[in-house]
């Protein structure tokens, strides 16, 4: 069918053409079928979408990754990428190939799987689990996908943390400690899906965290280490793909999540990671048999793949450090470098650094790098090196102006600190967004406290968000506190 093609501005990742219905009919294809467009610089596939008024008959429209594709153009039936069959198949809970996982990345890759085949994709993940052979091609697939990292040195070191955790910002600490002790370890982190911050979004208040490779290389060499956000660099970019349509689902499958953090530190040029796995009641992970056996395939994958990998299992059962949001974690963040903030931040932070350096055959101890000063220093030479003030202090750190203090009804103890309903909390007061919005927490599991005893503050920018937190929490009980008539009230 001949047909004249024009751009259209409808924002989709997918290639996607927009036919009038009534030469779809003619051509006989219908919504998420695929047609081949000759035009005069080659052929391009496009995913079709139908309509009675955007386009008249005669007429193609192209979104914008066919966007180069306008005037006369042939129009015929393209068939399915092979990779869809391969959907199916892992579908049908039988294990994958080699290649036929190398073409389902491949496929990702160029966007020529609808959002419907690659959730589909996801789904059979989540229902069917993947094998470790299937684990390792997949994460072989993924880095050969994008870009890779290469160091001089055969020792780079690398954390992460498989997240399900509020606040939990160790990531800032542990960077400075190894790479004060002379060790590389280029951190490459996520912005917040569904928690109040992830950690490129706590080092935004101090620094930028949008670097290429080139410029990465120059942070490391200048201090061992850096702290930026992976999405600015096309590593393992078929991995921020699948995110793409686990979050909304919120499906985030085993087998999947290993191939995702390993993927992204074999492309980052990591030789010896370690993976932190809390576990408990509202983490990721919800018991200690799971999260070991989370780690035995860690560590088997990642042997495969030629890294040494080593996991720290963790309880996961409440937030860690006292501050939610951005600007909170990051208070929580510089006086702990300082010598002061919060123990339980501190001491994970101080464990997780230690086994990176055992890792990596150094005998430094972590806690005497930071007590030291040593660690603080390297923190603000990252911090300078990515364009940051290096001398900024806590109080210079953003806090929203509106408050608001939620204490206890009564007496007793706080029996439960929800992640997600903290996470959720400081999210309705404006983080990640507002980087002075979120919470203080001033009560942990376990704590006993009186009637009128402080249990949380929130921060917002705007009042109507700090109303909007305030009955969120009210509503769903963050901190519970034990007793029969519990419930929670804020002052003013």
């Amino acid at each position: 069918m001949e047909l004249h093609a024009r751009q259209i501005d409808i924002g989709t990742r997918t290639p996607t053409v927009i036919l009038h219905t009534a030469d779809a009919q003619e051509l006989g294809v219908h919504p998420l079928d695929r047609v081949q467009i000759g035009h005069e610089e080659g052929t391009a596939i496009g995913v079709v979408e139908l309509t009675d008024g955007l386009v008249d008959q005669g007429e193609l429209a192209a979104t914008r990754p066919l966007g180069h594709i306008v005037g006369d153009v042939t129009v015929t039936i393209a068939p399915s990428p092979s990779s869809a069959s391969y959907v199916r198949k892992k579908l049908d809970d039988v294990e994958l190939e080699a290649d036929e996982l190398d073409a389902i990345v491949t496929d990702i890759k160029h966007d020529r799987l609808t959002d419907t085949e690659l959730t589909a994709f996801v789904t059979s993940i989540y229902t069917n689990g993947l094998s470790r052979a299937e684990i390792v091609h997949l994460t072989e697939s993924m880095v050969d996908a994008g870009e890779t990292i290469t160091w001089n040195s055969d020792l780079v070191a690398d954390k992460h943390s498989i997240g399900g955790v509020a606040g939990n910002r160790v990531t800032p600490i542990v960077v400075p400690i190894v790479a004060a002790a002379g060790i590389t370890i280029p951190k490459t982190s996520s912005r917040a899906v569904t928690s109040a911050a992830g950690t490129a979004d706590t080092m935004e208040v101090f620094c930028d965290v949008e670097f290429d490779i080139d410029e990465i290389r120059e942070i490391v060499a200048a201090t061992n280490g850096c702290m930026v956000w992976g999405g600015g660099v096309n590593l393992s970019p078929v991995d921020d793909k699948i995110i793409r349509v686990e979050t909304p689902l919120s499906l985030d499958p085993p087998g999947q999540m290993i191939a995702s953090v390993l993927s992204k530190k074999k492309s980052a040029g990591s030789t010896r990671v370690v993976i932190d796995i809390p576990y408990g009641e509202g983490a990721k992970v919800p018991s200690l048999d799971a999260a070991r056996e989370m780690a035995e395939d860690f560590d088997r994958v990642g042997t495969a793949l030629d890294m040494s990998v080593d996991c720290a299992i963790t309880r996961g059962n409440q937030p860690v450090g006292t501050g939610i949001g951005c600007g909170l974690e990051a208070r929580d963040v510089l006086d702990v470098l300082n010598g002061n903030g919060p123990e339980d931040l501190r001491l994970k932070s101080v464990s997780i650094a230690d086994m990176v350096l055992s890792a990596c055959g150094s005998d430094e101890s972590a806690a005497e790098i930071l007590d030291d000063g040593r660690a603080l220093a390297r923190f603000r030479d990252i911090i300078a090196a990515q364009n940051g003030d290096p001398d900024v202090t806590t109080a210079e750190l953003p806090i929203g102006s509106h408050t608001a203090t939620i204490t206890a009804s009564r007496g007793g103890v706080v029996t439960h600190a929800n992640n997600r309903l903290v996470n959720e909390t400081a999210r309705r007061a404006g983080a990640p967004k507002d980087l002075g919005a979120g919470l203080r927490l001033a009560a942990k599991t376990g704590d006993a406290v009186d009637e009128s005893d402080e249990l949380l503050t929130v921060y917002a920018h705007t009042a109507d968000k700090l109303d909007e937190a305030v009955r969120f929490a009210r509503e769903n009980d963050p901190l519970r506190v034990a007793g029969p008539d519990e419930a929670l009230v804020e002052q003013y």
